[in-house]
């Protein structure tokens, strides 16, 4: 049997490794750039945070985020990690349950996984862009803009989301599964950067913090996350700005509060601003926090508690030490939005989920056709749990509806 396969990301790949270890398939992937995997060597900041141990449904998101489960289930974290070793690749956990490559680079994922393309007899075919597919008297056929034509008895779309594009996000799998009848969700960025009133952040550019960040709207909390924080000139970048850019660009009139002191209790910390008044004597109250917070930040957090700085931290009375607990406990920022598709790194939204069958991943308006990864309407937390859809669809459509397991 034919198989084509539209994509050469994560699950792209991985459908094609799959496809290829049935006997009797040829396999075609199909890929617009000029290499496989392109996108695939900036996840993880450079080292592909390749999946994560903690893989609970609720990491997942869309209008039917339950549809990722059976995929994630016939496929999930000892699977993927297995099937990886079994590559070569030697994989180790940090303390937050992120998965990363022992070498610490994206290159060690992306190696293993072309030389298995190599090894497997896969078709690969780069500089493709497939700009139409056309359903068939047996099949489904692939037309590029350079007029190459590729038949497939079986297709998988596997084009990514359009978020990204310096990276290869593209929109063209969206119009492809259109032209076989497919809809498609609103779109929008998701694990990128967040954007805030500028006041008290642009002189924070490039400052690091850990803080429990609460996302609120009217006074009611949204979501939350702790971890580190990374300002910019215009607002919030790092991990936990990304796990809470989906929900903080979908809303109006919301706030971040940053909690720099989440482990201490209000008492604990109390005593800590009134040891620290009693060290610091005649020392300018702007160093304050010195020991506490970055030098940069702690001058922000003291400049807005205080207003005026020009005084010994030995004159601070204990109700402006109450108001600097409390600027270090609830540090507010006005959201004014996210960074656009350019910036981020996940499409939230996709193709309706509805329109296929999430035991196979198989089209239920176009026969014999089959959808992964960030294409579809599902996109995961900052943390691996993109990447790990990725191997859990890419597997799932692999096995072309057969429900046999091969890992």
């Amino acid at each position: 049997m034919k198989v084509l396969i539209i994509g050469g990301g994560a699950s792209g790949m991985m459908a094609a490794l799959t496809a290829a270890e049935q006997p009797g398939n040829a396999v075609t992937l199909l890929e617009r750039q000029s290499r496989v995997g392109r996108k695939l060597l900036a996840t993880g900041n450079g080292r592909c945070n390749l999946t994560n141990l903690d893989l609970a449904a609720t990491h997942y998101h869309g209008a039917r985020p339950g549809f990722a489960v059976p995929a994630l289930s016939r496929f999930g974290l000892d699977d993927t990690l297995r099937f990886f070793r079994l590559l070569g690749l030697l994989t180790v956990a940090d303390s937050t349950g992120r998965v990363y490559p022992l070498s610490d680079q994206a290159n060690s994922v992306l190696d293993v996984l072309r030389f298995a393309l190599e090894t497997r007899g896969v078709n690969v075919v780069c500089s493709c862009d497939v700009i139409e597919v056309k359903k068939k008297a047996r099949g489904y056929e692939a037309i590029s803009a350079t007029g190459e034509r590729y038949f497939g008895d079986r297709l998988i779309v596997a084009a990514g989301g359009c978020a990204g594009k310096k990276l290869g996000g593209t929109k063209s799998g969206y119009r492809l599964l259109g032209m076989l009848g497919h809809g498609c969700t609103v779109l929008s960025p998701s694990l990128t950067q967040i954007k805030t009133d500028p006041t008290h952040v642009r002189a924070l550019k490039g400052v690091r913090a850990d803080a429990l960040v609460r996302l609120r709207q009217n006074g009611q909390l949204i979501a939350q996350e702790a971890g580190e924080v990374q300002f910019t000139d215009f607002g919030l970048s790092g991990p936990v700005a990304f796990s809470l850019s989906r929900a903080a660009g979908l809303l109006d009139g919301a706030e971040l509060s940053l909690d720099f002191l989440r482990a201490y209790a209000p008492e604990d910390v109390d005593a800590l601003l009134k040891d620290k008044r009693a060290a610091m004597g005649e020392l300018p109250a702007e160093d304050f926090l010195s020991g506490i917070l970055p030098s940069r930040l702690g001058s922000v957090v003291m400049r807005r508690a205080l207003g005026s700085l020009q005084r010994p931290a030995s004159a601070l009375t204990d109700a402006e030490l109450t108001q600097v607990r409390q600027q270090l406990r609830c540090f507010t920022l006005p959201v004014t939005g996210v960074m656009g598709m350019e910036n981020a790194q996940v499409t939230a939204g996709g193709i309706v989920t509805d329109e296929f069958d999430p035991q196979t991943l198989e089209s239920r308006l176009a026969p014999g056709v089959f959808a992964t990864g960030e294409v579809l309407d599902i996109d995961g937390d900052c943390g691996g749990y993109n990447l790990q859809w990725a191997w859990s669809s890419g597997r799932l459509a692999g096995m072309l509806g057969t429900r046999e397991e091969t890992v």
